[in-house]
């Protein structure tokens, strides 16, 4: 099986496994001072933690795309029953393509979209929750 690896600095290693932990509803594969990793099935990732308060640099936003818009309203209802904030852009037009997307912020101010592609857009579009023109897919 392949996957790719996600390698995160963090400021406190703890609030983000926590955070990731409800994300992607699993705990780590590995655990140290310092330092967690996740392999996680589905979506398949490598996620790595490390704790790192100076790390400069920031990411403009990561996603998870899912098959259908009942994954992003079930993402959505999960995020919210783990007591994590949820943004939802239902029928929002990004990167070339109509999305139904929910957002959720980890404990370092990293946006994270879980999202999926309705249909290409001739249009570029912006996200209601980026400043940027950013999107993915």
């Amino acid at each position: 099986m392949s996957r790719v690896q996600l390698a995160l600095n963090v400021r406190d290693i703890d609030s983000a496994v926590d955070f990731y932990s409800k994300l992607f509803a699993t705990e780590p594969a590995k655990r140290r001072p310092g330092y967690a990793n996740f392999a996680i099935a589905e979506p398949p990732l490598k996620l790595v933690l490390i704790e790192n308060p100076k790390a400069a640099g920031k990411l403009n936003h990561l996603g998870i795309e899912v098959e259908s818009s009942e994954q992003v309203r079930q993402a959505s209802d999960r995020l919210q029953k783990s007591d994590l904030s949820v943004t939802p852009e239902p029928q929002t037009t990004c990167c070339y393509a109509l999305q139904d997307k929910v957002w959720v912020k980890d404990p370092d101010g990293a946006n994270w979209e879980v999202y999926v592609v309705l249909e290409d857009s001739a249009t570029f579009g912006v996200s209601q929750k980026t400043e940027a023109p950013v999107c993915c897919s």
